[in-house]
């Protein structure tokens, strides 16, 4: 017999009833029941029932050890009676009577319980993060990720894609997030940085001729978390394909991601639908006028709509000074709405005023008959008007959202969420995916007072070069895209500029000479004198991905080692002091931060 185990834990059936077993795993729960003591055993792959009674040697042991000690029982498999089966164990039909236990391990008293859901304080979590990850929740979700990056490369590979490692050890880039620095011992005062992302690197492999690539690359900011955002580190599926045009790309993802999200829509047994092929293509200008965002939640039904034509010269002084002035007024429904009271939409105004926002109008309707100010000033042939063309039922009131183009926008966006989820209007069942295109190429940075790129510096302008000389800037439009599910965006991409002559008037229209561009990218722009394909790509989220599948609300929940908020490890205390010896091999200082 092995030293250890014969089956595990979750390995018994009825079929099994009779055999001499040896099991090993955690003591995870003990119901003692005078003279006769259950414990169930756990270990990777599930939980079976030990029972030990007085005729047993082991009863005395397993009386006395704490929870989670590690065991190896020796005993006989059982049928359980009919009414002690247990159909919600995949181990149910059956127990193990003790007849011999070796404690390979005793568990000190726990600083928090493994057995039940309970929650607990994230530092007290994260100390004792192994503890955690034996938690059953945790444990699925960990298993789940594995799945998920395993199914992953299966599906790229079977597009075509060949996996490449790059660079951990890179330079830093003078654009996006804060990099991680890493010092250098042989070249004193010189320091590499951990890569936000692959993107140059992933680009040259398409100017050396590889013409399919991807990883699941491991990526470093210097960034606070969020609850979709782990600090420090993540994981990406990074890819970028040669000589193909946006629809190549979404061609090339789209059956990955559905495959993916359709393979484990039953996790936990939630039995989720997945949109169909192909996903649906939402402009970034249409995007931001409908859902308020760039990322919208496409199981919320809620339409934002630009009502400010409507009072234009209408009775309502307020809203008539705000259009006139050049600002605009946003509608959001409230379906259904003529029973809720008229605490619901107070409390709408307010959440508004917490948000920072001057406030959210409201218009009631019930049976047809709207109330509130805002019909009151507007009058009964107004909201008819504004009534018809948002397509309102006679239930159905609205908010109105006023102000600048961009501050309308964001709180409209916000108040669709908080409505669709005051009015339970989000289905829980589904993932919605849909690619947000036609980004804008460039922005107007209103504290520098000059024009900046919005999106990624390294994408095609649509139009080109042409339309870098010809066109107003703000009104170029760039290859750029996001993924999008259930208002998460699991990554940016874009058709690559891959053509210096564009990307040095790109680059000139932001405010960057051309000896800039040189160096601070030379590794790209040299590269692509040499003869480039035209190439793109994108980059999911893993985290993101798997969060989603597992239905977590936070993103702490599906990485084994996770981060705190303030991005501290308070399981190997890092970050840490470096010692003397070590500075001095780096040739560096410390210097206190300066105080504010």
């Amino acid at each position: 017999m092995h030293a250890y185990r014969t089956h595990t834990c979750a390995q018994l059936r009825a079929s099994d009833v009779g055999q001499t077993v040896r099991l090993s795993g955690w003591v995870h729960r003990r119901r003692d029941h005078g003279g006769v003591l259950f414990v169930d055993l756990r270990d990777h792959y599930g939980l079976v029932q030990i029972v030990a009674d007085a005729d047993s040697d082991a009863l005395k042991l397993l009386e006395t050890i704490r929870a989670e000690s590690v065991v190896t029982i020796d005993g006989v498999v059982e049928a359980r009676g009919a009414d002690a089966k247990n159909p919600n164990l995949a181990t149910g039909d059956i127990e193990v009577r003790a007849q011999a236990v070796t404690v390979q391990s005793a568990a000190a008293e726990l600083p928090m319980p493994v057995a039940g859901e309970a929650e607990y304080p994230e530092d007290i979590r994260l100390k004792y993060r192994y503890l955690d990850l034996r938690r059953e929740r945790i444990h699925k979700n960990i298993v789940l990720r594995s799945n998920v990056i395993a199914s992953i490369r299966q599906r790229m590979i079977g597009q075509g894609f060949t996996e490449f490692q790059t660079p951990i050890l890179t330079a830093s880039s003078p654009e996006g997030a804060r990099d991680y620095l890493v010092p250098s011992r042989v070249h004193p005062g010189k320091f590499y940085a951990l890569p936000q992302a692959p993107q140059m690197f992933k680009q040259l492999l398409m100017v050396a001729g590889f013409d399919r690539y991807f990883q699941i690359a491991p990526c470093f900011r210097d960034e606070d978390a969020r609850a979709d955002r782990s600090p420090g580190e993540f994981y990406q599926l990074d890819f970028e394909m040669s000589f193909v045009t946006q629809d190549d790309v979404f061609a090339a993802i789209e059956p990955v991601l559905h495959g993916i999200f359709e393979e484990f829509a039953d996790f936990d047994g939630k039995g989720r639908t997945v949109s169909p092929l192909p996903f649906r293509r939402i402009p970034y200008k249409e995007s931001m006028l409908k859902y308020g965002n760039d990322k919208p939640d496409l199981r919320n039904p809620i339409l934002i709509s630009d009502v400010s034509d409507h009072f234009v010269g209408s009775g309502f002084g307020r809203f008539a000074s705000i259009v006139e002035g050049g600002d605009v007024v946003r509608a959001i429904p409230a379906p259904g709405t003529a029973e809720k009271s008229r605490k619901f939409f107070d409390d709408m105004n307010s959440w508004a005023q917490s948000e920072g926002f001057a406030g959210l109008g409201y218009a009631t309707r019930k049976g047809g008959e709207f109330g509130g100010p805002i019909a009151k000033n507007h009058g009964e042939a107004g909201m008819a008007a504004i009534a018809e063309a948002l397509g309102l039922g006679p239930d159905d009131g609205v908010f109105f959202a006023a102000g600048k183009v961009e501050q309308a926008a964001r709180l409209a966006g916000l108040a669709r969420t908080r409505v669709a989820d005051q009015l339970g209007l989000i289905d829980p069942k589904k993932f919605e995916f849909c690619w947000i295109v036609d980004f804008p190429m460039f922005e107007w940075h209103e504290d520098e007072k000059k024009i900046d790129f919005s999106h990624n510096p390294f994408s095609m302008p649509q139009g080109e070069l042409e339309a870098l000389e010809t066109k107003d800037p703000l009104d170029i439009l760039a290859y750029q895209y996001d993924i999008v599910c259930n208002g998460i965006e699991l990554s940016s991409g874009a058709i690559r500029n891959h053509k210096p002559e564009i990307m040095y008037k790109a680059f000139e229209i932001a405010g960057y000479s051309q000896a800039e561009v040189d160096t601070n990218f030379p590794g790209m722009i040299g590269a692509f004198k040499f003869g480039a394909p035209p190439h793109g790509g994108s980059a999911p989220g893993i985290d993101r991905i798997v969060m989603l599948l597992a239905d977590e609300p936070n993103i702490r929940e599906v990485i084994v080692f996770p981060m705190t908020q303030k991005a501290e490890d308070l399981l190997m205390n890092a970050p840490a002091p470096a010692t003397p010896k070590q500075l001095r091999e780096l040739g560096i200082r410390v210097v206190d931060a300066a105080k504010s």
